[in-house]
């Protein structure tokens, strides 16, 4: 079931208001897609944070517009805590979307105890389902995992009705050796996640 957000209209744009709506305890945002005009809208940010907290990505807006949406982009502040901005993006009910979800590891590799290390590579899959049938996370089941094997994104057990669309050939997870220096070998296709819906502080748009 989507959470449901209460939105109000936001009449006035631009860093000072935005600044007074946030020691109010709301938080900018704009409702775009469909093709119909942007809604600049303000929300109370402990719905923001609930939303968060709680994994959804759909929700149902409600007082001054009525829709569903996706949560977007969201725009924290310096140290990652507090939202100053946020995005909607407008779905209808039989609409399928395509979006990154989180990757989380279950089970325990047997080539760890075989003496490698585990190293969830690639912490988010981008796939396409239903927007009724978002998965809050895709789990990484590494017990046959062992050692010097990985598992690639085609390899991963989805939620029904959803579909791949990450390269099936990339590597997600990876049991290695540690090498004799006692730092971990390095991983195939090894590097610095990317943050999905985070933007800095400085490339807020003032709509």
């Amino acid at each position: 079931m989507a959470e449901t957000l209460t939105v109000q209209i936001r009449e006035q744009r631009g860093s000072r208001q935005s600044q007074r709506l946030r020691r109010q305890g709301q938080v900018p945002a704009v409702l775009y897609g469909h093709g119909a005009e942007p809604v600049s809208l303000c929300v109370p940010a402990e719905q923001v944070s609930a939303a968060i907290r709680h994994g959804s990505r759909l929700v149902d807006l409600s007082g001054a517009v009525s829709e569903k949406a996706l949560i977007g982009d969201l725009q924290w502040d310096t140290y990652g805590n507090d939202v100053l901005h946020l995005d909607f993006v407008r779905v209808s009910e039989g609409e399928r979307v395509t979006l990154t979800v989180s990757l989380e590891t279950r089970g325990e590799a047997p080539g760890v105890k075989e003496g490698g290390v585990l190293d969830l590579v690639l912490h988010e899959l981008e796939i396409e389902c239903p927007v009724t049938a978002i998965p809050e996370k895709i789990l990484v089941n590494v017990k046959e995992l062992h050692l010097e094997q990985h598992l690639t994104a085609g390899q991963l057990t989805l939620p029904p009705e959803v579909t791949l669309v990450t390269d099936a050939d990339v590597t997600v997870v990876t049991c290695h050796a540690v090498s004799e220096e006692g730092e971990e070998s390095a991983a195939p296709g090894a590097g610095e996640p990317e943050i999905i819906g985070r933007k800095a502080e400085s490339d807020e748009e003032d709509t």
